[in-house]
């Protein structure tokens, strides 16, 4: 693929459909603007929310984000400073730092450059590859939910449904770290992982149902399925934090969820991360004092973006699918 100086390469697609629509296409570079910092980057990982969007599950989303085609896709992302824009922000990102972040309510992260504003970044741990740090954006969800959301305390109970995953295995980390005893659900493959990661028990989802489980103070679901029966599980004073929602029955899961705001004490919080530079700046610290660390299932070139959706789309993932740009 021939590229001039003002063009880069990006995953792109012009339909909706199955992990093969997308495709390497040529875009134009972007410029930063003025206070924007031009990122190269280096890796991204694979987000079960764009899973949905390249299918045309959540259109209305979608199109919202980007309008017409082709699209775009990626939504966290390490890099490199590489330029300034004009009137840069003071203090701020300088060239050469290296920096991790996540893509303010659209797609694009998966492409040679990016221009941002520096509220949705941060410096990357020193020594942390930048491939291998792609892991932990989405870590800024665990520590909204757990401990900004939910307000975990020291000896609470915790479960986390969805553990040995991308967000699940930071919720692990980070609710041990809190103070919590925790609970996880994962397959069986990954029962001896999310321990290692310091869960206390561990069980698979598989095999288990709502009805085997006891109470919990605060219940982290990334699954967004089963709400109803998960909630029941709260103890009185319980808290549960939902990342998801089901994709099968959008319409009666975030009824449920909306409803479950006024009747009950046992409230269910859905958020759509939004994380800024202090909660990156937050993940940063959890990873230096080795609370958090990053846990990579497989790297793919960026040429074999359809193959990273479609081993996100087969299940059993440890941790998180890694894109690598550079």
């Amino acid at each position: 693929m021939e590229m001039n100086a003002t063009e880069m390469r990006a995953v792109l697609f012009d339909r909706y459909g199955p992990p093969e629509v997308l495709y390497v296409g040529k875009t134009p570079k972007p410029v930063p603007g003025p206070g924007e910092v031009l990122v190269r980057v280096h890796a991204a990982s694979v987000n079960g929310g764009e899973l949905h969007g390249r299918a045309g599950r959540l259109r209305p989303v979608t199109a919202l984000m980007q309008r017409g085609f082709p699209k775009r896709m990626g939504l966290d992302f390490t890099g490199e400073v590489v330029a300034l824009g004009p009137d840069p922000a003071e203090p701020g990102p300088r060239v050469g730092d290296r920096v991790w972040g996540v893509l303010d309510r659209t797609f694009g992260s998966l492409a040679e450059y990016l221009a941002v504003r520096p509220r949705h970044l941060s410096l990357v741990p020193a020594g942390l590859d930048l491939v291998e740090a792609a892991a932990l954006p989405v870590g800024t969800t665990a520590i909204t939910a757990l401990r900004d959301l939910a307000r975990l305390r020291p000896g609470e109970r915790l479960l986390v449904r969805g553990g040995s995953g991308g967000v699940g295995v930071v919720a692990v980390q980070l609710g041990r770290a809190l103070g919590a005893h925790v609970t996880a659900l994962a397959g069986a493959r990954n029962l001896d992982l999310v321990r290692d990661l310091g869960a206390h028990e561990a069980h698979d989802y598989a095999a288990t149902r709502p009805a085997d489980l006891p109470r919990f103070d605060v219940v982290m679901d990334t699954a967004g399925t089963e709400l109803a029966a998960y909630r029941r599980l709260l103890t009185p004073s319980g808290r549960m934090v939902a990342i998801a929602f089901d994709v099968d029955r959008p319409a009666a899961s975030l009824a449920y969820i909306a409803a479950s705001t006024v009747y009950g004490r046992r409230r269910v919080r859905f958020f759509s991360g939004r994380p800024t530079h202090r909660l990156f700046a937050d993940l940063t610290r959890y990873v230096e004092i080795g609370a958090v660390r990053p846990v990579v299932d497989t790297t793919y070139p960026l040429e074999e973006i359809a193959q990273a959706h479609r081993a996100l789309e087969a299940g059993g993932v440890r941790g998180k699918i890694i894109v690598r740009v550079v």
